[in-house]
């Protein structure tokens, strides 16, 4: 039954001129976009939550984070607020 499944395939590029493809179900990104946001729009903010939450649970639930672990984990927060115009905090309901 996976196999009938449609999917949608995005190609990540970096600074370092390395490339990767990374294959959704068509289905969960019409589930989880926001209004008429792009495959890619939807994807990039799955992306910046995910690395929002990594980088919070390692500096605030992980061990021994150091001053530049949390000024990275600072700077993904940030970015989490430009991006959706509320803090981490209010976006989860998990704050600190």
């Amino acid at each position: 039954m996976s196999d009938d499944v449609a999917t949608v395939t995005l190609t990540i590029d970096a600074d370092d001129d390395t490339t990767d493809e990374v294959e959704v179900p068509a289905g969960l990104l019409d589930l989880v976009a926001e209004g008429d946001q792009s495959s890619a729009e939807t994807v990039g903010d799955v992306v910046l939550l995910s690395f929002a939450s990594r980088a919070h649970h390692i500096v605030h639930h992980g061990h021994d984070a150091d001053e530049e672990l949390e000024a990275q984990e600072q700077h993904i927060m940030d970015l989490f607020e430009e991006r959706f115009g509320v803090t981490f905090g209010e976006a989860t309901g998990h704050q600190h």
